[in-house]
Order: structure tokens, then C-alpha cells, then sequence
């Protein structure tokens, strides 16, 4: 199955300026339009984007149109960028005619203005700062939220109009501000696809993990996601059409992207999977892949717990593989009925940094890091090296056997992603960022990587604990705390970092 592309986000962006200064001044008008496509064009430039740029709105009748140009497009969000002083008559109706979420752009041109050779109309094109506490005044009033981004525009080349050096692509306020801007779009692009994924529900939740619990119309009503339930007689019924030439092209596909390992040397129950094994789980996986083909589904949930000799219970024990490949293919798989972790690990693939399935497994005091990881599914587009697949006598304190992956996230800059619910029914974001490290993992067929925080594990396991999460989470690759607060604003959810 080829990756599930994502959805674009509709981005709105439109510039500001006030109208009796275009006869008085010549040549500003033009200049804050170039200004304003420069931005259009540098936000399409992030990707899974289009952006609609209206242009210039520089009295109430054009924040009026430019409201409604917003609204008939459905935007996912607007960049408002300041090109020079504006009433604030003027970009109020914008943001009442939509509603879209708001960010207020104070890029600066130039560093600093040429003062022995600046006129009145060179300065106006740098006063950007100077209407921003009117326009918030005016939208804190109006009830409407906003976000604001400053520092310097970032030209590559200064316009042959410019006084002063407006170069500055290369200052740390321009490469602030466009990570800012850059984790906004990204953020819109998340809020976007959440908001029209298709999340299948197999089976119920593994019976007594509380946290795992989660009211499917709160889930919709915060993030925009549709559960669509299943049963595993849906999953068999795909199961009987597969055909042997199927298992054979996915067998292989296995076989290219993982090690099929030998007897793990410290666990009996870990061992090289027998061909019947890797034959079934490549049959299950035919079969996963159709079911997700069929409902269109963007992400999937599952757990099943059968009673002895249950045809359905030999299904679940080829899931692992299959919902491995699913999750690297834009489809992440979240087992024991986690709903609220798929979200999660949706959102990080969404952003292309992975999301793998986690959990706390053992503390190493010596490292000074937690092992997080799981019996599977992993996000095999962050593995180091090529994952192993093992043969387990027994999933840990679940029923079955079969195929499990073995693997740990690649060295480096990490970020976990959690989303729990609170006591009142909302949801909440929980994001740390660490560093995974390249220490040893043991050979029992689970996902585990050593992960290093900012202060001692005994230090962040308080701090974690203190928050409520649920038990699972999902690891992304990168520094990426800044993006994730921004998809918790779009989304209304609370977002903390540990």
C-alpha cells in the first residue's frame, strides 16, 4: 500500500495598510503587496498547503471582503501581516466574517532604518509594530483570539525601492520568526487532517486499563475525528479473500524491510518466528491492509480479547506486523483500544516525525535514561537500523502469541507526545523533549529505546506522573515541543510540558 498522502491546509493571508497613505506616498502600496506575496509564497513553500492570498485590505468595506473571500475558501487559518499602520476598523470585520484561528504577523523589513536618509513614506514601511496593540485591543474586545508572531521579514534582496538594508533572511529574528510561522502552518496542516480522519475502532479496550476509556463523542467533538467501529468479523471477512499470491508479495515486502532474527539468547518465549508464523501474520497483514482500503480509514484502534481456541483469537496474533507496516505507511495502529494515543501518534505522522507506540518499561540508573517502548506496533520510518521480528511463545500479560517486532527510535533529539482526559472531560496534551540514546535494549521481541531528559528519571517521572497522563504515549523524532503547542491551540486542548 503506498503512504496515505496527507490533506492540505487552507492558509488565508492578507496584508495591511491604511488607504489615505497610497496617493500621498508613492510606490508603498505596491511594496506592502510585494511584501504580503513574499509571504504567501514562503507559507505554500512548508507544503501540504494552499494558501489564498487576498491582498491588501486598507479600509472596513476591504476587511469586509476579504472576511467573506476567507470564508468561501473554509480556511484553516490566517496570517494577518502588518505592512505598515492600519486602523483597526479595518481588520476587525475581516476576523468576524471568519472565524478561522487568527496569527498577527510584525515582520519588519530592515534591521534599522537609514536615519540621515529615511522620508516619511520609508518610514511607514517599517513602522509595522505600531498598530499591533490597537488591532489586539480591538480583537480582545471582539472576543476573538489571537496569536502573534515578531521579528524581521527575511528578504533575500532588499526591493529597489528600500532605503535601508532589508536583507535579512539570514538574522536569527528572521529565522525565529519563520520557525514561529513555519510551526503555525504545520500546526493548521495537523488541525486540518484531524479534522477529517477516519479512525477505525477493532475490537473494545483491553478490560480494567481505565485510561484507556474514552467517550467517542468527545473525541469528535475536540479534534474532528470520526470513530468508526468494527468488529473483527469485518477483519476476517477481508481475511478469506486474500490469496496466496497476496501472501507472497507481502511476505517479501516483510522480508525487505525487517531481520527475521534467530532464538533470542536470554528468553525462552522469544524466538526465530517459524515460517507458519510469518506466513500468517503476512495473510493477516493482506487482510489488515483491505479492511483499512475499504472504510478509508487514516488511523486505526484495536484490542481483542477471545476465549480459548477462538478462530478470531489466532486472527489478533498476526496483528503486530501488519499494523507495523500500517503505521509506516500513514496509518498509525494503536493497540489495548488507546484511542486517545492514536490521536497522538496521527499527529505526529501527520508532521512527518514519526510516532511510535510507548510506554515506561524499565528505568536504567546507571544511563540515567527510561527505556519507553512496547510490544508493537512501532513507527518504522524512525527505527535505527532494521527492525527484527521475533517469535513470542506469549504476549505479556495478554492472550495469544505470535510475531513481534524488536526495535528502538534512532539516536538523537526526541520529543513524546501523550494525550490524556481530565476529570471534567477534556482533553489535555503532555509533551517532553529528551534524547534517545544508543544503549543496549534486551532481545524479548518488544520495542525499547533509552531515552535521556533534561533532569533525572526519578525527577520526571514525578513531574509526569503529576499530570495525570494515560500509560501510553507517542514518540517523535526532533525537537518539536513548539509545534505541538501550537496544534493544541488550534485544537482548544491544554497542552503542558514536562
Amino acid at each position: 500500500m503506498d503512504r496515505k498522502a496527507n490533506r492540505k491546509a487552507r492558509i488565508g493571508v492578507y496584508t495591511t495598510g491604511l488607504k489615505a497613505y497610497w496617493p500621498q506616498f508613492k510606490g508603498l502600496k505596491e511594496r506592502l503587496e510585494g511584501y504580503g506575496r513574499f509571504i504567501a509564497e514562503k507559507i505554500a513553500a512548508f507544503g501540504d498547503v494552499e494558501v489564498f492570498n487576498f491582498g491588501l485590505v486598507d479600509c472596513s468595506d476591504r476587511g469586509i471582503e476579504a472576511g467573506e473571500y476567507f470564508q468561501s475558501h473554509n480556511v484553516d487559518l490566517v496570517f494577518q501581516h502588518i505592512g505598515t499602520y492600519v486602523t483597526s476598523d479595518a481588520v476587525l470585520p475581516v476576523h468576524q466574517a471568519c472565524r478561522a484561528p487568527a496569527v498577527m504577523l510584525n515582520l519588519q523589513p530592515a534591521v534599522q532604518i537609514d536615519y540621515a536618509h529615511t522620508s516619511t513614506g520609508e518610514w511607514l514601511a517599517q513602522c509595522c509594530a505600531c498598530p499591533a496593540p490597537e488591532i489586539a485591543n480591538a480583537f480582545n474586545r471582539a472576543g476573538i483570539k489571537f496569536r502573534i508572531v515578531s521579528g524581521l521579514l527575511g528578504l533575500e534582496k532588499a526591493p529597489e525601492i528600500a532605503i535601508a538594508d532589508e536583507a535579512t533572511a539570514e538574522r536569527p529574528e528572521a529565522l525565529r520568526a519563520w520557525k514561529e510561522i513555519g510551526e503555525w502552518t504545520r500546526a493548521a496542516v495537523v488541525k486540518a487532517n484531524l479534522a477529517k480522519a477516519r479512525f477505525g475502532f477493532l475490537g473494545n479496550n483491553y478490560s480494567g486499563m481505565l485510561d484507556m476509556y474514552s467517550d467517542f463523542t468527545m473525541a469528535q467533538a475536540q479534534t474532528g475525528i470520526h470513530v468508526e467501529l468494527l468488529e473483527m468479523c469485518d477483519l476476517n471477512a477481508r481475511l478469506e479473500k486474500v490469496t496466496d499470491e497476496e501472501v507472497k508479495a507481502k511476505l517479501a515486502e516483510i522480508e525487505a524491510m525487517f531481520e527475521i532474527s534467530g532464538d533470542s539468547p536470554a528468553d525462552p518465549l522469544a524466538r526465530r518466528p517459524t515460517d507458519e508464523q510469518l506466513e500468517w501474520s503476512a495473510k493477516v497483514a493482506c487482510a489488515q491492509e483491505r479492511m483499512v482500503k475499504d472504510f478509508n480509514l487514516d488511523a486505526l484502534v484495536y484490542y481483542y480479547h477471545g476465549a480459548d481456541g477462538n478462530a478470531y483469537e489466532q486472527l489478533q496474533s498476526g496483528f503486530i506486523v501488519g499494523h507495523s507496516l500500517l503505521t509506516a505507511q500513514g496509518v498509525p495502529c494503536s493497540g489495548e483500544g488507546d484511542l486517545k494515543t492514536a490521536i497522538a501518534m496521527k499527529t505526529c505522522d501527520i508532521l512527518g516525525l514519526g510516532g511510535s507506540f510507548c510506554e515506561i518499561v524499565t528505568t536504567d540508573y546507571l544511563t540515567g535514561t527510561i527505556l519507553l517502548g512496547h510490544d508493537g506496533p512501532f513507527h518504522l520510518k524512525i527505527a535505527e537500523g532494521r527492525p527484527i521480528l521475533r517469535g513470542l511463545g506469549v504476549y505479556h500479560g495478554k492472550r495469544g502469541s505470535g510475531v513481534s517486532v524488536e526495535a528502538k527510535v534512532r539516536a538523537g533529539e526526541v520529543t513524546t507526545l501523550g494525550l490524556t482526559q481530565t476529570g471534567d472531560g477534556k482533553l489535555k496534551f503532555i509533551v517532553t523533549e529528551a534524547t534517545a540514546t544508543k544503549d543496549p535494549i534486551m532481545m524479548i521481541g518488544n520495542t525499547q529505546t533509552h531515552v535521556r531528559f533534561d533532569v533525572d528519571p526519578d525527577t520526571f517521572m514525578e513531574r509526569w506522573f503529576a499530570e495525570a497522563p494515560i500509560h501510553h504515549f507517542a514518540m517523535s523524532v526532533g525537537r518539536n515541543a513548539g509545534v505541538f503547542e501550537k496544534v493544541g491551540d488550534l485544537l482548544s486542548i491544554r497542552t503542558v510540558r514536562v
